[in-house]
């Protein structure tokens, strides 16, 4: 088994220099909806594209320049709302001043290929690959940094950092494909025109009654038992375990559903991988577990949301139920569930998590739950700067929540990467692996591809 090598120093070409729109913008104020201003979304997104060939810093710094004209926003700073409050949990919003996005120039004595081979888990060292903006909090650091690191073989690396209450994850595949298509055709119109205003998710009655209890959310802060298993993380060095599930697998799961229920690939892979989490981590029967997940609520509000709306246009959907349920119940069941917690947002759904979140101590429970976020059908692995699509596309680090990343050349496969904890990292790959009725080619259990590098 190969070992991943300790990426080599990465050589600034010069400073940061920040890159503005190359046209005056406006000068604004950007209000941040609830479902941007969540505590939990208080991050920036970190994308990692790998390059064969390398696309000219002159032109990529040209093309952002023009595309921020665009999505000014990127170019301002986020800060905590002008108006007072009580408490510490201070709204943000965006100061739209073209002050710039952070733009790094940097080489890597490493081949292109050297690094894909050891690309299916991030490790520690990739950070190298990101600038880190020195910063006194969250609201210091710009809300888009860009790292273009050279190779030795004439390829790049590219990465970005993007705030995440300003963007969802189709929010930021709409901006990095906007970029990648002024930079091929520089004089092109864009393929969708951002939309700004985040005023159509502003609670319209801030002060309704909420007509129902929200399972994702919590306004406790100490959930005794069921916190157990954050204690238990933290006291873990996490290692990331990737595991890809290729059409072939993704069949035979949907299979032991079928005839009696359809579903699709994110609700069976989701359930099975929900599933084996629960079972590795060997958890009290009677504790309840959840499966949090992302849904686009675009086009399920009424009226729809305006085309090229960037923001956070999901919430997510919770499916609850107890550790001897899910794991001594079969597939089917878990993915009954998975579609019942989908189908129940709609537009009264999303239109009480709004109001929900006017109250500042109600939080996204984390204690008990998987989150799973949904990467791999946003064509975040079609980017082109002109020099061909990406040989990787993926995150800079691993997390604790799971990511259903995109398959390069595959696009009908899932990539499941998620980080647990090393005592049950092993535990958790044998029950991703352990499929019912499970024989290709005569060949039971095991052929999902699997690699077990240690990347820490």
């Amino acid at each position: 088994m190969l070992s991943p090598p300790e990426l080599p120093v990465c050589i600034y070409a010069e400073q940061p220099t920040l890159i503005p729109p190359s046209t005056s913008t406006p000068n604004e104020t950007l209000y941040l909806s609830n479902l941007d201003d969540q505590k939990f979304l208080r991050f920036s997104i970190k994308y990692l594209y790998l390059f064969k060939k390398s696309v000219g810093v002159d032109i990529l710094k040209k093309s952002l320049s023009r595309i921020l004209v665009d999505y000014y926003p990127l170019a301002g700073r986020l800060r905590k709302s002008q108006q007072d409050h009580e408490d510490d949990d201070h709204k943000l919003e965006v100061e739209c001043n073209g002050e710039g996005a952070v733009f790094v120039e940097a080489f890597m004595d490493i081949y292109a290929d050297e690094f894909l081979r050891f690309s299916d888990k991030p490790n520690r060292s990739w950070r190298k690959l990101l600038y880190r903006v020195e910063a006194q909090s969250f609201f210091d650091i710009p809300p888009l940094v860009i790292q273009v690191t050279n190779l030795r073989c004439g390829g790049m690396i590219l990465c970005t950092a993007i705030n995440h209450c300003l963007c969802d994850g189709i929010g930021t595949s709409q901006f990095l494909r906007a970029w990648a298509h002024i930079t091929t055709n520089n004089n092109a119109d864009l393929p969708i025109i951002p939309f700004h205003s985040r005023h159509v998710l502003k609670p319209q009655e801030i002060n309704s009654e909420i007509t129902f209890t929200n399972p994702g959310f919590t306004k406790n802060t100490l959930l005794d038992n069921i916190n157990i298993i954050n204690r238990y993380y933290r006291s873990q060095l996490l290692i990331p375990s990737s595991l890809t599930f290729t059409s072939s697998h993704i069949l035979h799961l949907k299979r032991q559903c079928t005839p009696m229920l359809k579903c699709t690939t994110f609700e069976i892979v989701a359930s099975h991988t929900w599933r084996a989490w629960v079972k590795s981590l060997d958890l009290s029967p009677s504790l309840h577990v959840k499966l949090l997940f992302s849904v686009n609520i675009r086009k399920r509000l009424n009226p729809e949301m305006p085309q090229g709306y960037y923001g956070n246009g999901f919430v997510l959907a919770c499916a609850e139920t107890t550790v001897k349920e899910l794991v001594s119940a079969n597939l089917h069941s878990g993915v009954k569930l998975v579609q019942r917690a989908k189908s129940s947002v709609t537009d009264e759904y999303v239109r009480s998590v709004e109001n929900l979140l006017e109250d500042k101590t109600v939080k996204t429970d984390l204690s008990a739950s998987l989150v799973i976020s949904q990467w791999s059908k946003l064509g975040l692995e079609d980017l082109d700067f002109g020099q061909g699509k990406p040989l990787h596309m993926g995150p800079i680090t691993g997390d604790i929540y799971c990511l259903f990343l995109p398959v390069i050349g595959d696009f009908d496969a899932v990539r499941v990467l998620v980080s647990m904890p090393e005592n049950v990292v092993d535990k958790f790959e044998y029950y991703m692996n352990a499929f019912s009725d499970w024989e290709v080619n005569g060949e039971a259990d095991g052929d999902i591809c699997v690699e077990r590098k240690d990347f820490t």
